[in-house]
């Protein structure tokens, strides 16, 4: 079995979290293809329009991603999910492993704005004589 793709016992824990299909209308892509499209762009970090075609259009699986997201199915996945592997001993619940890596970001990304040169008004502006400044009497 592919290690991006469900197994049969994680499909039937999950399975009934998914709607099913509406009566009339388009029928929809599979959710065991959609949730093992997703699967794989999280296991890989690719962007969504690399997603392989064997997994169906990427914007559909993005969409499915999205609405799944906002409304907590994906949530109950997980959960489901990771009961299975604490209940079988194969989740180690001590190791937890925190990405350390730092990147310095550019100093406009705080929101804050690029910083100007600050300029002494008296020195940049030219001051005018005041006797070019008045007109001349004859």
């Amino acid at each position: 079995m592919p290690r991006h793709r469900l197994s049969d016992t994680q499909w039937v824990l999950i399975s009934d979290l998914f709607p099913a299909p509406k009566r009339m209308g388009r029928p929809p892509r599979d959710s065991r293809e959609i949730m093992d499209a997703i699967f794989w762009i999280m296991r890989t970090g690719a962007a969504w329009r690399d997603l392989p075609e064997e997994y169906g259009p990427f914007g559909t699986a993005w969409d499915l991603f999205d609405k799944w997201t906002s409304d907590g199915t994906l949530d109950g996945v997980l959960n489901r999910l990771r009961s299975m592997e604490v209940d079988s001993g194969d989740l180690d619940l001590t190791l937890w492993c925190v990405d350390g890596t730092s990147i310095r970001a550019a100093r406009c990304a705080g929101g804050g704005g690029k910083k100007t040169i600050q300029r002494n008004r008296k020195t940049t502006h030219w001051a005018v004589p005041e006797a070019v400044s008045q007109p001349r009497s004859t």
